[in-house]
């Protein structure tokens, strides 16, 4: 760890250890909610916690556990998680339901704390916790075309979810990675749009919903996370049928996340899931290369060169960033071996092929249309 690296981690956050031991005067003067602290894995908001929700409405009530997962679409500790969470959804999905919740991280730019007052501040910090996450974040979006807010993707996100849950996944794993990878601005209606019709969203509706409705459910989420307590992101509130509770604060290994559960529900059955390559890719669009380890089991060290031969090969595809890759199945090898890409299916099922300009798997250009 360099100077310059514990240098930000003093001025940038609320210092080593974890953000819980630092009173409310503290977090208002010192900490932003931009500036994560790698080391306890928080991106932390200065909020009281009230702690007023019944424990009968978190309860789970379909799967012997509930999730209530507080994040935000530009939480870079969140996205720093993806690799445990997708592996908790492989393992245990039959055991558990997981509940997307926003928790508005940045409402605006009227405030200087943290030593942060510009949205260029922010930006080396982005490319620093994507070396401690090992997952590619490139910090220029704030100095290209930087975020007035994120309140927009999390409305988006809301109207995504009133459609299909399923889908507003998707929608919501496309944003961070246009955001985090692409730098793009994801506030911006453009990228909200392109991203719900590459998820098979119907977009009228997806638009009358972010304009109207959707903006109720964000005040509703920010409203519960309150009640909850929510003090920054990632938050996960593991609940079984009855009401316990145990709550993962923070970027924390696999094991804390397993642990949690499986505390709840102890004979909860792991799945064994198919790890091949193409198996892992067919149930997730797009993997980095800590993912795919997490994944796979594949060494971190081996990883890359792994999914680099694949991409010679043709079946994979990559997007190269200055702080790390993504890589995604080939659209035409996805054609022949019958597992398209997310994105790529009509509403009715079938698939629309059209004669234009090729297009990659990671939107820049695309041989199918939804």
């Amino acid at each position: 760890m360099n100077l310059t690296y514990l240098i930000l981690i003093t001025v940038f956050t609320i210092g080593n250890s974890s953000c819980h031991s630092q009173n409310i005067k503290n977090m208002q003067e010192q900490n932003n909610p931009l500036m994560c602290n790698p080391e306890s894995g928080i991106c932390e908001i200065p909020t009281n916690k009230t702690n007023l929700a019944d424990s009968s409405f978190v309860k789970s009530n379909k799967k012997p556990v509930r999730i209530i997962y507080y994040t935000d679409p530009i939480c870079s500790s969140c996205w720093g998680i993806e690799p445990q969470l997708r592996k908790l959804k492989l393992e245990y999905g039959n055991t558990i339901e997981i509940e997307y919740r926003m928790g508005g991280l940045l409402p605006n730019w009227s405030y200087n704390s943290g030593g942060i007052s510009k949205p260029s501040d922010v930006a080396h910090h982005w490319d620093e916790v994507s070396v401690y996450y090992d997952m590619p974040i490139d910090g220029d979006v704030w100095l290209e075309d930087p975020l007035p807010s994120s309140y927009p993707p999390s409305i988006a996100f809301k109207a995504a979810q009133m459609q299909d849950n399923k889908k507003a996944i998707l929608f919501l794993r496309e944003i961070r990675e246009m955001v985090f990878l692409k730098k793009k601005n994801i506030t911006k209606w453009e990228h909200l749009e392109f991203a719900g019709k590459k998820v098979g969203l119907d977009i009228i509706k997806f638009k009358a919903d972010y304009e109207g409705k959707a903006k109720e459910l964000f005040e509703d989420d920010l409203r519960l996370g309150k009640e909850l307590g929510v003090g920054g992101f990632p938050t996960m509130f593991f609940t079984d049928t009855t009401g316990n509770k145990e709550t993962v604060y923070g970027s924390k290994p696999y094991s804390t996340f397993e642990n949690a559960l499986v505390k709840l529900f102890p004979i909860a059955t792991k799945t064994n899931y198919d790890k091949t390559w193409s198996s892992v890719f067919s149930k997730y669009h797009s993997l980095t290369a800590r993912e795919f380890s997490e994944l796979t089991g594949t060494p971190r060290n081996k990883s890359e060169k792994y999914l680099d031969d694949l991409t010679v090969n043709g079946k994979l595809e990559k997007l190269t960033t200055k702080n790390g890759a993504l890589w995604a199945l080939n659209p035409n090898y996805a054609l022949g071996m019958h597992s398209l890409p997310r994105g790529l299916t009509n509403t009715d099922g079938t698939v629309s092929i059209v004669k234009v300009k090729p297009r990659d798997a990671f939107g820049q250009s695309q041989t199918f249309i939804v």
